[in-house]
């Protein structure tokens, strides 16, 4: 893999990687519905959003739904299988948004990094950390990097000794770490949050 060497040029870096398997990023299709997966796994564990998002999908008879179907499902509906008011909502706003700007995973393929973000921040409930996401796990984007993600923050402040006292200085130390791993800084990000959840 051409982003293990170019990584490993880290040294602390490379004492993870060694350790690891290769990661494979590959697209995955229906952005929509992944925009609202995301939604509904925030603040949540991974084990606890599945459950959430196998009883959404139950609701289209465990088919992925396109966002007219999301948008004419009630909302009563969504806070019934256990969604928040808000991020029954925002799920909401999300499809909507898609419909009013004619959006397909095509026309959002075509756009830059920041062009998605900017994009899709406009939609109230979904913030620059969730857009992240969408471009790491969805789009399958191989130089994002997320400073503000809790789980790499922890895995940095442990692996290169980082002092967090001061907030604006440690996600600066972060940056410029980061700089380094460009243009693969997705793969980094994948790395450290397998490194902090098997530590």
């Amino acid at each position: 893999m051409d982003y293990i060497a170019h990584l490993s040029k880290d040294r602390k870096l490379a004492t993870i990687l060694r350790a690891q398997d290769p990661i494979e990023i590959r697209p995955r299709k229906n952005l929509c519905l992944r925009l609202c997966a995301s939604i509904m796994s925030q603040q949540l564990s991974t084990k606890v959003a599945q459950v959430l998002f196998h009883r959404f999908l139950a609701l289209y008879e465990g088919k992925e739904p396109t966002s007219q179907q999301i948008v004419d499902t009630p909302f009563e509906t969504l806070r019934g299988i256990g969604l928040s008011n808000a991020k029954a909502q925002y799920v909401l706003n999300v499809a909507q948004f898609f419909i009013d700007q004619k959006l397909d995973d095509k026309k959002i393929r075509k756009m830059a990094d920041e062009e998605v973000i900017d994009l899709l921040t406009q939609i109230k409930g979904v913030g620059r950390w969730t857009v992240e996401m969408l471009l790491m796990f969805t789009l399958g984007r191989e130089d994002v990097f997320a400073v503000d993600d809790y789980g790499i923050q922890v895995a940095m402040k442990k692996l290169y000794k980082l002092d967090d006292s001061n907030k604006k200085e440690f996600k600066q130390q972060m940056l410029s770490l980061s700089t380094k791993w460009a243009p693969y800084r997705t793969y980094a990000c994948r790395h450290l949050w397998d490194w902090k959840d098997g530590e």
